[in-house]
């Protein structure tokens, strides 16, 4: 674990095993890089209530503690593209430039474990792909984290804030 990307204030997840934790592991309570499981759970809680750009910003930010080519800087860079295409969609109607932001992705995200911190890959990957087709299947669609759907409260809205 890198240093700067511990947080004890993390806590483990609510269900299953996902990539990135280890029940063994003490710092950042088993998250191999805390603050990721940190900005996750508030990006996925931001998007899940159309706060997209907030949602980027979470994604974003984070993604500036990683190397080039590493897993968790092209799941990052992929959810980054996925608040993107959505903010693209709901706010500006332009869904020429989903799709565009949607591609890039599932290009990102083609090779991250399907349960990366708690997201669920599969379906974020299987969701873009069909809103490539049909950009409505985004209206009723949340993303699910530790097999929830977590919704943003006053404290994913201040961590957001933070960042800017």
């Amino acid at each position: 674990m890198r240093d700067h990307t511990r947080d004890d204030t993390v806590g483990p997840p609510i269900s299953g095993n996902p990539a990135g934790w280890n029940e063994g592991r003490a710092a950042s309570n088993g998250w191999e890089h805390g603050t990721l499981r940190r900005a996750v759970i508030h990006g996925i809680s931001l998007y899940n209530v159309g706060e997209f750009h907030d949602a980027h910003d979470c994604f974003e930010a984070e993604w500036y503690n990683y190397g080039r080519g590493s897993t968790e800087s092209t799941f990052l860079h992929g959810m980054v593209q996925v608040a993107a295409g959505a903010y693209k969609h709901f706010d500006f109607e332009d869904d020429g430039g989903m799709s565009s932001l949607f591609q890039t992705a599932l290009q990102y995200l083609e090779n991250v474990p399907s349960d990366f911190y708690g997201v669920d890959i599969p379906d974020v990957k299987s969701t873009l792909e069909d809103a490539l087709d049909d950009p409505s299947v985004l209206h009723d669609w949340q993303i699910k984290l530790d097999g929830t759907h977590p919704e943003a409260s006053e404290i994913d809205l201040e961590y957001a804030r933070e960042l800017e």
